[in-house]
């Protein structure tokens, strides 16, 4: 007998689905390296979100083994995955899904450059359209915090809320991105390895050009509400 209502259980279904197809993403992109990095999504309606097993190929990655947790971090018995430990970073996930209710997917990877800019406790300047466009100013770095328990979700939290930027650097440790859905914290970090990049090799050749304030605010303007609608009185 299904723990949940019909609905809820099909909503579970889709984000395992979901969150199964956006692990390989982050292998697409050069993201992650062994089994490091996760994926978690929300599950909408209801206070669960769906999250990586530990220590799992990416190969082997499936929607019956990913493993369904509620908001307090806890792995919910009797369902597909739950003999299984979730990943490290579960607790950190949960308590930016119980202080962001806005926040529909969260992304963790070992990214190189942006891992780089990590180690160095440096955050990623605003000095390029596309960034501007993405996170609406330079991604920040949030405080040192030891894997475990919510230690990073609450670096997270500190660091991000009321921030344009959906990506933060956790000083010596890596990128955390956070999204509206899990597709979009997926997008986040793939842009953040890519500015990340960018900003570095440009810094090899000199001192890169900043953008002034009113510039970097209309562009994440336009990107955000503007770009890709369709023109007022047509269809979208």
């Amino acid at each position: 007998m299904s723990r949940f209502a019909p609905e809820i259980e099909i909503a579970i279904a889709r984000m395992r689905d979901e969150v199964t197809q956006l692990h390989r993403e982050l292998t697409r992109y050069g993201l992650v390296i062994w089994t490091g990095g996760n994926v978690s999504g929300r599950v909408p309606g209801v206070e669960l979100f769906v999250i990586k097993p530990s220590g799992v190929s990416y190969d082997d990655l499936a929607p019956e083994n990913m493993i369904l947790c509620d908001l307090a971090g806890e792995v919910v018995g009797s369902t597909p995955g739950s003999d299984r430990s979730p990943s490290s970073d579960t607790a950190a996930h949960a308590y930016v899904y119980r202080e962001m209710p806005e926040v529909g997917g969260i992304v963790h990877t070992h990214s190189t450059y942006a891992t780089a800019w990590a180690a160095r406790g440096e955050p990623i300047p605003c000095v390029i359209t596309g960034m501007a466009d993405e996170f609406g100013g330079e991604i920040p770095v949030g405080p040192f915090a030891i894997i475990g328990d919510d230690s990073i979700g609450r670096g997270i939290v500190e660091t991000l809320r009321g921030h344009r930027s959906r990506a933060v650097l956790m000083q010596n440790h890596g990128p955390f991105t956070i999204g509206k859905n899990a597709r979009d914290a997926v997008k986040a970090a793939v842009m953040c390895e890519d500015v990340a990049r960018t900003i570095h090799l440009a810094r090899q050749l000199g001192d890169p050009l900043p953008i002034p304030q009113h510039r970097i605010d209309a562009l994440f303007d336009r990107y955000q509400n503007v770009y890709g609608q369709a023109p007022q009185g047509e269809l979208q």
